[in-house]
C-alpha cells in the first residue's frame, strides 16, 4: 500500500511540474512570457540604399512573430521592442573562374538590432546580424536582387526572432 501511493505522488508530482513549466514555454521553445512586442522600422543607413529593404525586414518580422509565438503585435509599448538599422547593403565578387574574372557575386546586408525586454532587462541586447547569397556573374543583380532579397530577410529575420524568443 506504501508503494502505491508514492506511485500516486510521483505521477501527481510529475503532472503539476508538467503544468506549470508549460506556462513559461511553449513546445516550439519561444519565450511566452511576453505578451505583447512593438517593431519599430527598421531604418536604412547603409551606402547603398534598396528603397523596400528596410519595409521588407520590418514586416517580416512582425509577421514571424504573429505566427510563430502567441505574442501580440502592437504599434507601441510592447514588453518587448525591436529596432534596428540596416548598417551595409553591398556585393562583392566571390570565386575567381579562369579567365580570372567573377564566376560568382555575392550580395551581403548587415543590420544592427536592438531588442529590449521591459519584462527582463537581462535579455535586452544588441547585435549585428549579417546574412549573404550568392549569385553568378553572367546575371544583373538587378534582375535576381529579388529573389536574393527574399532569400536573405528570411534568414536574418529567423536570426532576429531566435536570439530573441527561442531559449533552447
Amino acid at each position: 500500500m506504501k508503494n502505491n501511493s508514492y506511485f500516486i505522488y510521483c505521477i501527481l508530482l510529475f503532472a503539476i511540474s508538467l503544468q506549470v513549466s508549460c506556462g513559461i514555454y511553449s513546445f516550439t521553445g519561444v519565450n511566452t512570457t511576453v505578451k505583447t512586442a512593438t517593431v519599430h522600422l527598421i531604418s536604412n543607413q547603409a551606402s547603398v540604399v534598396n528603397p523596400g529593404l528596410s519595409g521588407v525586414l520590418t514586416e517580416k518580422l512582425k509577421n514571424k512573430i504573429i505566427t510563430n509565438s502567441p505574442i501580440a503585435v502592437v504599434e507601441q509599448n510592447g514588453e518587448m521592442e525591436f529596432s534596428g538599422t540596416i548598417t551595409s547593403y553591398q556585393t562583392s565578387p566571390v570565386a575567381a573562374s579562369a579567365n580570372e574574372t567573377a564566376a560568382l557575386n555575392r550580395l551581403s546586408v548587415i543590420i544592427n538590432i536592438e531588442c529590449s525586454n521591459k519584462n527582463d532587462e537581462k535579455q535586452s541586447w544588441t547585435q549585428n546580424f549579417s546574412r549573404y547569397a550568392d549569385f553568378n556573374s553572367s546575371q544583373d543583380l538587378s534582375s535576381v536582387e529579388a529573389q536574393l532579397i527574399e532569400e536573405i530577410t528570411d534568414q536574418l529575420v529567423d536570426d532576429i526572432f531566435n536570439k530573441a524568443l527561442v531559449n533552447w
